[in-house]
């Protein structure tokens, strides 16, 4: 089996919680600033708006059409390829008193202005009414994540080990919507369901490092409560590194590879990556410990074999 370090070195992770306590602190306190000031980059699927396919014979240079879009009095509009090099992707802000088939007319006059042969492939309207539902759902589901987590961490492990887990799986969403809120980079449905997938990644990793914590608590009779969570973390750190280090390889050839559709998705998992093993180790076991965890609440309870409360016979 594979290890990073030897069974007999232990990392004294905890040794840094305090700081590290202290740097999410500010990073929350940052991130809810930023949401609270600049608020997030709402996507089409979000705010509503119109959305045109076009294609070209030739492959499409996007900085041009950016540039004829700017020039023609859109200077909102997303410009990105779809699937291949010669379809692009057009996303408007919504319009009022435009119909969206009038505005593809628009567009694609526009586009055509240098000679180019572009192809009108499709367009679509979505609704600000649609948009709406679409933040209050994703919203909701988040919330109903986080609170299903919260019973079976409770009721898997330790109530302890439930609220840490929790605030873990908040911690990194909330730093993640910061980080979008800072780059201003668009919030569609692609990046929500990245922040669900990074709970579900966070979560995962919690229940590794609970669960080895636990069974510690089981097997080191004499050790602190800091000294088992310290053993705990440095037995599954060649698991973490190796699981983590797989997932980034993969996610930087989706950023690289997948197109700039994709692009949200992508940066939201890879940053989801860092900071869920971060608060996997810093976040969850902190807060346990903070909260007085301790071998008594992870014992198994003891069951007393029947008839033995009986006086023996004579």
């Amino acid at each position: 089996m594979f290890q990073l370090i030897k069974l007999n070195d232990v990392v004294d992770f905890m040794k840094l919680r305090v700081p590290a306590m202290i740097m999410s602190g500010a990073l929350l306190i940052s991130s809810m600033i930023s949401l609270g000031v600049n608020g997030l980059n709402w996507g089409l699927d979000f705010t509503g708006g119109t959305l045109i396919e076009v294609g070209y014979e030739q492959p499409a240079q996007l900085d041009a059409i950016r540039q004829q879009m700017n020039n023609g009095g859109f200077p909102d509009a997303v410009v990105q390829n779809f699937g291949s090099s010669r379809d692009v992707l057009i996303r408007l802000a919504p319009r009022e008193g435009v119909k969206a088939a009038e505005l593809g007319d628009q567009v694609v006059s526009l586009l055509r202005a240098d000679g180019s042969q572009v192809e009108q492939r499709r367009i679509e309207f979505v609704g600000p009414n649609v948009g709406d539902e679409l933040t209050e759902q994703g919203g909701l589901a988040m919330l109903v994540a986080l609170l299903c987590i919260l019973i079976y961490v409770a009721m898997r492990f330790e109530w302890r080990f439930a609220l840490g887990s929790v605030l873990a799986l908040a911690h990194d969403v909330i730093i993640t919507l910061g980080l979008f809120s800072v780059i201003q980079m668009e919030f569609d449905l692609n990046v929500l369901a990245a922040l669900l997938a990074v709970i579900g990644y966070s979560l995962n990793d919690t229940i590794v490092v609970c669960d080895r914590i636990r069974e510690n608590f089981r097997k080191m009779r004499k050790g602190e409560p800091v000294e088992v969570v310290n053993n705990s973390l440095t037995q599954t750190l060649s698991r973490t590194i190796i699981t983590s280090l797989t997932t980034i390889l993969v996610l930087v050839a989706l950023f690289y590879f997948g197109g700039a559709i994709i692009h949200g998705f992508a940066t939201a998992l890879l940053f989801g990556v860092f900071i869920g093993t971060y608060s996997s180790i810093y976040i969850a076991s902190s807060m346990a410990l903070l909260l007085g965890v301790s071998r008594e609440d992870l014992m198994p309870p003891e069951v007393e074999k029947e008839g033995a409360d009986q006086e023996p016979l004579i």
